[in-house]
């Protein structure tokens, strides 16, 4: 994906928020029935409910985050848990860095 559609994905503060509450789960988000909140990450419903939206616009903005690759999904049942990328956001910095 190119760099600026990737910083257009970044450019919304609530996927910026999501993304600094994955960087630490387990300090932001109590504990799951299912999945570990760093191995697995974090369930999409826990995320709607802390963010305060309805699960179609949590389920939009993790769309965008997914197509950027700045999160990875894993589902498990019928859940869809979230972890952060950490690899593709390490190369989003060195790419910025590069530019700069």
């Amino acid at each position: 994906m190119p760099i600026v559609d990737t910083l257009k994905a970044l450019g919304n503060e609530r996927r910026l928020q999501i993304l600094e509450w994955l960087k630490a789960p387990r300090a932001h988000f109590r504990e799951q029935v299912d999945g570990d909140l760093v191995d697995d990450g974090v369930c999409g419903v826990l995320i709607a409910e802390k963010l305060g939206v309805s699960q179609p616009t949590l389920s939009e903005h993790m769309r965008i985050l997914v197509q950027a690759d700045l999160v990875t999904p894993k589902r498990i049942k019928q859940w869809t848990f979230y972890r952060r990328n950490e690899a593709a956001i390490a190369a989003l910095k060195s790419a910025l860095a590069a530019e700069l």
